[in-house]
């Protein structure tokens, strides 16, 4: 009985806390804030999954330190260890992982340096390997790619300057410095933030846009492509690739409220600006995340944790979001203070498919969606034949038709139907199908893009979008 009344009052205090975040297609799983003090109080944030035991550990950069929060029960998160920053009352601090390592870089004045963190030993504690200023004294951000680890915004302890800088990781517990951009192309000069994919380096230089560069075998740079000149252009802040390489989601920081971007780059010669889209004129995106060539979690300052589908990327849509910031932005009506108030950032990449979001006000947050955990994009999901959902006519009028796969015939398949918001609009169960193709009425639809999904057993077969226009 006392486990049953545990498990009821958990639900209880959740659903309480639920309601105090607007949401959509998402579900709070738990919400701590460990930095203590009021205003804000936390900055960049990633994750770890540790190799042997397959625990998943949340990793938040505060005002003072970072903490290193046990999320494997995504519903208890714990603190299992802190490291006290290089700076205090800090707004800058960033975070990335190699193997057993955690790099924490600051951009806040006075002595801050670089810190190196073992957690090998976690969830009993870690272990600082180094914190100080050897090899630069602040850095604006960070990211890894392979073996090497790549930090811009760098200032030394002369006070001297480089845009970005590349360390080797052969030894994860002591970087080597390979090469400073500045010596191949000094016209650069700041990087604010940099996406990196097999040495390809998307390098948001802030005023002078986006620029692309190689950084080859023989430890130079080579410039790729850029674009500096774009609709909705401002501060250059940000970028996330679709693993295919095809796409890039890019976003401006500076000044407030300017849109996603979707670009295709898959002629670095000749990038084009597919789409531009926010959720509310006035939202302000921060970083963007891309876990798939159909998802992009996107954190928006006032505005929260964001979903947007880029499967179609002259045509992506808001699919869902959470919002961790209730004190304002669009979903509250209230755009009182900052427009750089709210979350800074999140971690979609825990094998669990939970997502770790880190609110500048209100702490770290554990949420999931259904879409990111369940629905496929337009390919088999989980069926062991080479089947693939044909849908017709596509647009569609009032009928919908589809063809099953042979397994499926004389069993009874679920069609779901989601809007382009990710609102289930629909659910057809059908009972014993005798042949190979169905249709079904979409009378109640108005015109738009839609999502069909097919199961049947809670096995999900396939995807597919198509449009109603009548």
């Amino acid at each position: 009985m006392k486990k049953y009344l545990l498990s009821a009052l958990l639900f209880l205090s959740l659903y309480s806390l639920q309601a105090q975040f607007a949401a959509s297609n998402f579900t709070l799983l738990s919400n701590i804030s460990p930095q203590t003090g009021s205003g804000s109080k936390y900055s960049g944030c990633w994750g770890w999954t540790q190799p042997i035991t397959n625990k998943e550990y949340a990793i938040a950069c505060s005002k003072n330190g970072t903490y290193f929060i046990d999320v494997t029960n995504p519903l208890t998160p714990t603190v299992s260890a802190y490291v006290t920053g290089t700076s205090s009352n800090g707004t800058w601090r960033e975070t990335k992982t190699y193997q057993n390592y955690c790099y924490v870089v600051s951009d806040d004045g006075g002595s801050t340096g670089f810190q190196v963190i073992d957690m090998s030993t976690l969830p009993a504690t870690v272990t600082l390997v180094s914190s100080n200023m050897n090899l630069f004294k602040r850095g604006h951000a960070c990211w890894v790619d392979g073996d090497k680890l790549y930090v811009s915004g760098v200032t030394y302890s002369n006070t001297s300057t480089s845009s970005m800088n590349v360390y080797s990781l052969a030894n994860p517990a002591s970087p080597v410095l390979l090469r400073e951009l500045k010596q191949d192309y000094s016209f650069v000069t700041y990087v604010h933030d940099e996406f990196v994919r097999n040495d390809t380096v998307y390098a948001s230089c802030g005023y002078q846009g986006l620029q692309i560069f190689k950084f080859n075998s023989n430890n130079t740079f080579t410039q790729l492509g850029s674009l500096t000149t774009y609709s909705g252009s401002g501060y250059n802040h940000a970028t996330s690739l679709t693993p295919d390489g095809q796409t890039l989601v890019m976003l401006d920081e500076v000044p407030a409220s300017l849109p996603i971007k979707v670009l295709n780059v898959s002629n670095l010669s000749n990038i084009q600006v597919l789409a531009v889209t926010n959720q509310f004129p006035q939202t302000t995106p921060h970083n963007p995340f891309v876990v798939s060539n159909q998802y992009c979690f996107i954190s928006s300052y006032q505005d929260g944790t964001q979903l947007y589908d880029i499967s179609n990327p002259s045509a992506p849509f808001l699919a869902g979001y959470f919002d961790t910031y209730n004190q304002g932005g669009g979903n509250n009506n209230n755009w009182a203070g900052s427009a750089y108030d709210g979350q800074w950032g999140c971690y979609p990449y825990f094998p669990s498919k939970n997502i770790f979001a880190l609110d500048r006000y209100n702490g770290v947050f554990m949420i999931k969606s259904h879409l990111f955990q369940n629905l496929p994009t337009d390919v088999k999901a989980s069926s062991s034949t080479n089947f693939e959902l044909t849908v017709y006519p596509n647009p569609a009028q009032n009928e919908l038709m589809f063809n099953l796969p042979a397994e499926l015939v004389n069993r009874s398949v679920s069609i779901e139907i989601y809007d382009a918001q990710g609102k289930l609009t629909s659910v057809n169960e059908m009972q014993s199908l005798t042949s190979y193709q169905r249709s079904i009425k979409l009378n109640n639809l108005s015109n738009g893009l839609y999502i069909l999904k097919l199961s049947s057993d809670n096995k999900v077969y396939s995807s597919k979008r198509f449009t109603v226009s009548n």
